[in-house]
């Protein structure tokens, strides 16, 4: 029997108001208290916030994240991993995921975001995967908020800081502008990684007995309460006293450990392995010995440390950047030592693995907290909270506040040159150039296009990635947003020409106790969960980021949606831009377009404008022509119509690097309506292909609506009837320009 853990010198006393500063309910406390059978020490109480926290715990989310198809036939690791992996081929896995860093990248944006980026890396070479590929999805105020572009110059310099000098190129991304978060941006990282089959790890622990390794960069106070205080709380006057809860990166650091591992991991004595993330050495040891079934007693002053006066608190709660921990076969400690002391990193037996189910932190001989693992790891709180459909709908369908009804509607082609010099539409280019896109040699089609695409070396498989949101489609209706996020992440991978296999989201929303934005989160989920059931996609991992919002204001309902797609040979990959003049533009759509949740209605305002319901039936089978297009090579381009609608769609494709080509299209009946030249709310692509394909291509997508309406021109004209008739040139200056401009301007 263990001895009864002690309180330190100068610890505080410990009872409910401390319970309530550290973010615990009184009932959590009283539950931690009958959990102990006693009252629970300063360490204990940290610990218990920490991984009870709604960030580490997912106590609001949880039950409804049950619903989600997480399996399928390619699906090797899924949720429970530090990533989820699905089979491509060949023996090769890929492994990926999406994280928030939301509130830390409000706080100090350099560093929130460049940790952001370093910890989805984690949690991708944990899995034995090697990172190649980031993406990154960007939720930012309002242009004219006296913050957004102090965020945007932190935050992007953050995660090109930190992934271009670890070596992990940028290929794909989303920048949005609107009001809708000028008190509380989103950054969303996602990676992913290539792996052996075999040489896939797990973060379950095994084996009585079994040493427990520190290994990376050493231990100091950046990070503490960063999961409990930061992560999962609204934001209020005191936001920025909670600077030091940001972690400080080191992408040198990475890189060697990063080396350091997938080398560890090639020697075979490594029996569990975790990235020291959120709540850093607590949460990667009760998880790793939660998952296993096992206990887990650590030593605390054998921990590298930075600061020598650090407490058992500071260290257990830290959330210093580059560290992992280990389980290693007990008798091979050393020979994963000499790997990590040949990369110059630390690497320690700090405890080991017991079969007592216990949670066990020692300091300089003194048990300072021995609680059950299962009760921090797997046993939090789980909360079925009050959900409600707000009262009549008290937003316009524009997350940005947009008027609501459309006077003095701009000509046709006024309407174009202004939609496409939007901040949400124009190029990002200024952006995606501050980013490697192509380092490790892997990029095939890079950020600018529908989808990045990626070779595998030593294959002829490939792989087409995608992050894609909607917030305005969510914020009129929370489940049919969800669901045309889906939609159109997997078409603009199917538009590469890629087949959809697997998805990870990040769910973004506001309080959840207040039951409005339970509501929103709960037909976010349910939205999810159809899509992917009816594109047979499992869902294998994700995050949910939760207490988005200042001062009682939520962000718009906003989950982010990143779907990988498989090539058989990626040789057959497509682009979006049109390649030979004589060729037919087709348009192929499941739906007629609305102005619903458009950036026209942003721009101009549109009234009494609802979401349509949406036939995933449809959309499946316009993916699977997608796919059958590009694998018989009857296509040459295909792009998805988006933000602006078609006729910004038809100018995108025009501008093809290579050279500038134009487009005539007649689209039939009213070609003038706003509907039809600017709605979004319909899945259409457009595509180009030989003449002689035309029959052919109404055959692979029957019944779906296909028109021929009109061909690719060696003239760089835009003509879209008697409507529009413009310069291509000259909408591609001010599709280039427009961004930089606003950005720059004082």
């Amino acid at each position: 029997m263990s001895a009864a853990p002690v309180a330190l010198a100068g610890e505080p006393v410990i009872d409910a108001t401390q319970a309530r500063a550290h973010g615990l309910t009184t009932d959590e406390y009283a539950s931690i208290e009958r959990i102990l059978g006693r009252t629970p020490t300063f360490t204990e109480l940290g610990v218990f916030s920490v991984m009870w926290s709604e960030h580490c715990s997912y106590k609001s989310s949880r039950k409804h994240l049950r619903m989600l198809p997480m399996k399928g036939r390619n699906v090797v690791g899924g949720p429970g991993e530090n990533a989820g992996a699905i089979d491509v081929g060949d023996g090769w896995v890929a492994v990926f995921k999406i994280e928030s860093h939301n509130h830390p990248s409000y706080v100090e944006p350099y560093q929130g975001a460049a940790t952001g980026v370093g910890g989805i890396l984690r949690d991708i070479f944990t899995m034995g995967a090697r990172p190649i590929a980031s993406m990154d999805s960007l939720k930012f105020g309002s242009l004219e908020h006296p913050r957004t572009r102090y965020l945007v110059g932190g935050v992007v310099g953050g995660i090109g800081g930190y992934g271009n000098c670890v070596g992990v190129p940028t290929v794909a991304g989303e920048v949005m502008f609107d009001a809708g978060y000028d008190g509380n941006i989103l950054v969303n990282a996602f990676a992913l990684g290539l792996a052996r089959r075999e040489d896939l790890q797990s973060a379950r622990a095994r084996g009585t007995g079994n040493p427990v390794l520190y290994v990376g960069s050493a231990t100091g106070r950046d990070g503490i309460h960063g999961a409990s205080l930061l992560a999962s709380a609204e934001f209020d006057a005191e936001s920025e006293s909670k600077r030091p809860t940001v972690q400080v990166g080191d992408p040198f650091t990475e890189k060697l450990l990063i080396e350091a591992c997938l080398e560890a991991i090639k020697t075979g004595a490594i029996v569990a392995i975790q990235d020291m993330g959120a709540a850093g050495l607590t949460s990667s040891s009760s998880e790793m010995a939660g998952r296993g079934g096992l206990g887990i007693e650590l030593e605390l002053d054998r921990v590298p440390l930075r600061e020598a006066n650090l407490t058992p608190y500071e260290i257990l709660l830290s959330e210093s950047q580059e560290r992992m921990l280990i389980v290693a076969e007990r008798g091979r400690e050393g020979e994963l030592a000499a790997v990590f002391e040949k990369w110059d990193l630390h690497a320690v037996v700090i405890g080991r693995i017991t079969d007592d189910g216990r949670w066990r932190a020692r300091w300089k001989g003194q048990v300072v907290a021995d609680v059950p693992a299962a009760a921090i790891s797997d046993e939090a709180p789980v909360y079925d909270r009050p959900a409600r459909a707000p009262a009549a709908s008290n937003n316009d369908g524009v997350a940005n506040g947009a008027v609501s009804a459309q006077a003095n509607a701009p000509s046709p082609a006024a309407a174009l040159r202004a939609i496409i010099a939007s901040p949400n539409v124009a190029s990002r280019r200024m952006v995606f150039r501050q980013y490697d896109s192509i380092v490790q040699g892997n990029t095939v089609a890079g950020p600018g296009s529908d989808a990045a695409v990626l070779r595998i070396k030593d294959s002829r498989r490939g792989l087409a990635l995608k992050v894609d949101s909607n917030p305005r489609a969510c914020m009129l209706d929370p489940y049919i947003g969800a669901v045309a996020t889906v939609c159109e992440a997997a078409r603009n991978v199917a538009c590469a020409g890629a087949r959809p296999a697997g998805i990870t989201n990040c769910l973004n929303y506001g309080n959840p106790e207040r039951p409005e934005i339970m509501w929103q989160l709960i037909r976010g989920i349910e939205g999810l969960r159809d899509a992917a059931i009816a594109f047979d996609v499992p869902v294998i991992s994700g995050n949910v980021s939760l207490y988005n919002e200042t001062a009682g204001r939520a962000i718009p309902p906003t989950p982010t949606i990143a779907v990988v797609g498989t090539f058989a040979n990626v040789v057959l990959h497509l682009k979006q831009y049109f390649k030979s003049p004589g060729d037919a533009v087709l348009m192929v759509r499941t739906a007629a377009p609305s102005l619903a949740a458009s950036e026209y209605a942003a721009l101009f305002g549109a009234a009494g404008q609802k979401l349509a319901p949406i036939d995933l039936g449809r959309e499946r089978k316009l993916i699977d022509g997608l796919v059958e297009c590009a694998e018989r090579r009857l296509i040459r381009s295909a792009h998805d119509v988006s933000e602006g609608g078609l006729a910004v769609a038809l100018a995108e494709s025009c501008f093809n690097p290579g050279g500038v080509l134009g487009v005539e299209v007649e689209i039939g009946g009213s070609s003038h309506g706003a509907e039809v030249l600017f709605g979004e709310g319909s899945s259409t692509v457009i595509v180009s292909a030989p003449v002689e394909n035309i029959k052919v291509l109404h055959q692979v997508f029957a019944p779906l609506e296909v028109v021929a309406i009109g061909l690719v021109t060696r003239a760089s004209r835009l003509k879209i009837g008697t409507a529009i008739d413009e310069d291509v040139a000259a909408l591609r200056s001010l599709y280039e320009e427009a961004l930089p401009g606003r950005l720059d301007r004082p």
